[in-house]
């Protein structure tokens, strides 16, 4: 189990994501004002020390399964050289343009429901949105992608599985799904702050993050450190430029 494990890895993953959850804190009360009389020193050391222990969960296990499955990052564990990241900057901005878009396009099909979101974002500071995108692109990625995904493919692989005991397409595929539905139910959380929580909103929560599904493709085709780049990407298209452009339009 020790050998199995990069802790120096591990230790700077744990990092990125305790730092990204203070990063998200200024857009998180700025959506929902009310939170900020909650959120004493205290509540937010609970609330770091209970997030840091999730994380470290879920780190651990996605590292250890990831080599079980064949999958990781493989330039952050020295698989592959820092130049390899150059070779898929492109690719991976470039898809998580591609979802930020369709996550605004497949807004208009719940017009009212996107419209109220879209004003409380409006009202947020431009900075707490690009750093909110941190949250996204690390903290997220490493929970959703190479904890619950890999551990997906894990157990697929206890069903169906190729000849030489590799995950197979079809279990890759489910698990990428499987993944992205439950990335789009987390969301309720802080949509539940906005709205009430009926059925349109849960069909939209899934329906918009459900674009993820390409950072799954990403992380399983080009490596953890991809699909990172792509929800940044993302997010900043969501939660940076959109907010812009539609305060000149509303």
């Amino acid at each position: 189990m020790k050998k199995s494990i990069n802790w120096k890895l591990f230790f700077v993953l744990l990092a990125l994501c305790v730092v990204a959850t203070f990063l998200v804190l200024p857009y998180t009360i700025a959506l929902s004002p009310n939170l900020a009389s909650v959120f004493t020193p205290i509540v937010i050391g609970a609330q770091v020390i209970q997030a840091a222990l999730i994380f470290s969960v879920s780190i651990f296990l996605g590292l250890f399964l990831s080599k079980k499955v064949g999958f990781g990052m493989p330039v952050l564990e020295g698989k592959k050289p820092v130049s390899y990241l150059g070779s898929v900057l492109k690719l991976s901005i470039g898809m998580g343009v591609l979802s930020g878009i369709l996550i605004i396009l497949f807004s208009f099909l719940f017009s009212s429901l996107s419209m109220s979101f879209l004003k409380a974002e409006v009202g947020v500071a431009t900075w707490k949105g690009f750093l909110a995108s941190f949250y996204g692109g690390f903290a997220e990625e490493i929970v959703f992608r190479l904890f619950l995904m890999t551990l997906f493919v894990w157990i697929t692989t206890k069903f169906i599985r190729t000849r030489d005991g590799r995950p197979t397409s079809v279990g890759i595929w489910i698990s990428i799904v499987l993944s992205t539905v439950i990335f789009g139910l987390g969301h309720l959380g802080i949509t539940s702050s906005l709205t009430t929580i009926t059925i349109p909103v849960i069909l939209r929560a899934v329906l918009l993050n459900g674009v993820s599904v390409i950072f799954g493709w990403l992380y399983w085709k080009k490596g953890l450190e991809s699909a990172m780049i792509a929800h940044f990407s993302a997010d900043i298209v969501v939660h940076v430029i959109t907010p812009i452009v539609a305060a000149f339009i509303i």
